[in-house]
């Protein structure tokens, strides 16, 4: 059944700081034209236009290995003339990572960019929060839903793994899901989208993911143009800018400037820290 899936339903207010992880940043795809800040940002002005690339992220530690996010696959929801990309499975092995070490994907949220592919690495435990499931899964393709950046194969996708016990539901905000990393919601970019806050030793990241696209969202907190909640979304991005000491420590979506700001360990992979 499908509610056979575990839910974390606890709430944990000490985080684990002695346990830490190493974080990687993989750039996967970009789009082949750039966009309006307007785009990007609800309120901006101006001219200026932005890169946009595709990634996830690798958390390494305590025994595990874990995706934010998978990326897609071949079976995405875009016209491929407007992108160029490499499958996550190849960027992986740039840093000798291969599909089987993967021991847990935390999806950020359910675009077909982010959930795609997770068929890449059957051998790992999903974590996604409850909500965000149960809207992806049903209310979504209701005559009031909202599909929007939903892929039809993707919901098979996560049903079968919730079938084979593959799936890991959470539910609230600031949940620590594994010893130093908690999951946060609020910002609303889908139905109950989270952000992942990492420690990392020195330094406390959070991988923002589609809670923020852009780092220009972050310094004007101005929200995207796809959310069910741009007052929340904006409130957020404030919270996730307040919980680190430097707001380049928290990682958006779709910004390429990440792979300017930080430590390159090969082409398109960079490791968050100063």
């Amino acid at each position: 059944m499908l509610a056979a899936c575990i839910a974390i339903s606890f709430y944990s207010s000490a985080f684990s700081q002695d346990q830490n992880y190493e974080i990687f940043a993989l750039k996967f795809g970009e789009r082949t034209h750039k966009i309006h800040v307007s785009e990007a940002a609800v309120g901006a002005t101006g001219n200026d236009s932005l890169n946009v690339c595709f990634m996830f992220w690798v958390l390494k530690g305590n025994g595990k290995t874990i995706l934010v996010d998978a990326g897609f696959s071949d079976d995405m929801e875009i016209n491929p003339r407007f992108i160029r990309w490499t499958s996550p499975v190849a960027m992986l092995e740039k840093i000798q990572i291969k599909p089987g070490d993967i021991t847990d994907i935390i999806v950020t949220h359910p675009h077909w960019d982010h959930i795609g592919g997770i068929d890449l690495f059957p051998d790992a435990m999903v974590w996604m929060q409850k909500k965000d499931y149960e809207y992806f899964t049903g209310a979504a393709w209701q005559k009031d839903g909202n599909a929007n950046g939903f892929n039809e194969a993707d919901v098979v996708k996560i049903v079968k793994r919730n079938i084979s016990r593959k799936l890991t539901l959470t539910d609230g905000d600031g949940i620590e899901i594994f010893p130093g990393i908690k999951v946060f919601t609020g910002s609303k970019h889908t139905y109950e989208s989270q952000y992942v806050l990492v420690n990392a030793g020195a330094e406390k990241v959070i991988i923002a993911s589609d809670n923020a696209w852009f780092y220009y969202n972050l310094i004007h907190f101005l929200p995207i143009p796809v959310t069910h909640d741009a007052k929340a979304y904006s409130k957020n991005l404030k919270r996730m800018k307040a919980m680190v000491t430097n707001y380049e420590m928290v990682i958006p979506g779709h910004d390429p400037l990440v792979f300017t700001k930080f430590p390159s360990v090969a082409a398109d992979v960079v490791k968050i820290s100063k």
